[in-house]
């Protein structure tokens, strides 16, 4: 035995070697999170067709990438209540909300949801109702009788504000509409009035926008007849407990997106938007007190 280790008392021997050991536990368990770490896993409630929300998303994703230094990976989700749970139960890292589902999100979460930043647009958004040309439906009075399409039951403006509207204008859906039914998308939406499988159907008004300057619906004969009052809407939201410094990160790379360089054009254009800008949970709580009054909150 050499002449250090002799100075050494046994029991301080055996306080170092617990010590060591505990650190290489403590090493294996951390090594999992860190792991997990290294990737970013994105979601958005599914307002259009998975493919297309694949489309809108993926240069994103790649901007992401690049900016963050970490992979990025974007997975589509099967419907509204899936995103919500998804951030909440932290399979996701960063979703793209619907204002109603943000409100659901921290409700769910007990208010762990943290909005990051939101499109302009979505400062003043609305939503539009359409119905054939020929329909004879020209106010939101001569949808009693008829059978009225949303979009999902959780879509802020596919559903919650157009329905809160019609309640304004005392008229309950669920009393006075022959049939209520829900497409689950925007898109979808279109084409069931298109089709001729309800009268009318309520959406998000740059959907529409996008539909008809992409030429994917005929306005001579499928059109809008009332455009809701604006409200706040969409945004991208984490989770309380992702470090700061990459909530701050992921903020700062959505933040400098600009129609100025063709990169930023390219995802805004797709995102629908001129740019995104701050915003907070304090701008969804009309949306919440919306909810509760048109009882889709208990």
């Amino acid at each position: 035995m050499s002449r250090a280790r002799a100075c050494v008392p046994p029991i301080l021997r055996s306080l170092f070697r617990a010590a060591l050991a505990g650190s290489a536990t403590l090493a294996l368990l951390s090594a999992p999170v860190q792991a997990q770490q290294s990737v970013l896993k994105v979601t958005t409630i599914p307002e259009e067709a998975a493919t297309e929300q694949m489309r809108k998303f993926g240069p994103l994703t790649k901007y992401l990438e690049r900016t963050l230094s970490m992979k990025v990976a974007f997975t589509p989700v099967s419907d509204y209540p899936a995103a919500v749970e998804a951030l909440v139960n932290k399979q996701a890292d960063v979703v793209w909300f619907g204002g109603f589902t943000h409100v659901q999100a921290q409700l769910r979460s007990g208010g762990k949801i943290v909005p990051i930043a939101q499109r302009e647009e979505d400062t003043q958004l609305r939503s539009v109702f359409i119905t054939q040309t020929g329909s004879g439906i020209k106010t939101l009075a001569d949808l009693k009788g008829k059978q009225v399409s949303f979009g999902s039951p959780s879509s802020t403006s596919g559903h919650l504000m157009p329905r809160s509207f019609l309640l304004q204008a005392k008229i309950d859906p669920d009393k006075d509409f022959k049939r209520v039914a829900y497409s689950g998308a925007h898109d979808a939406a279109i084409a069931s009035v298109v089709g001729g499988r309800v009268d009318a159907a309520a959406l998000d008004i740059t959907v529409w926008r996008k539909f008809v300057e992409e030429k994917k619906v005929d306005t001579a004969k499928v059109d809008v007849f009332f455009t809701t009052p604006p409200y706040f809407n969409y945004n991208w939201s984490v989770h309380a407990d992702m470090p700061a410094a990459l909530r701050e990160r992921i903020t700062k790379a959505l933040l400098d997106l600009s129609v100025a360089t063709p990169e930023g054009k390219e995802i805004l254009t797709l995102n629908r938007a001129t740019r995104y800008i701050p915003t907070k949970a304090e701008n969804y709580r009309d949306l919440e007190a919306a909810g509760r009054s048109a009882g889709l909150i208990k």
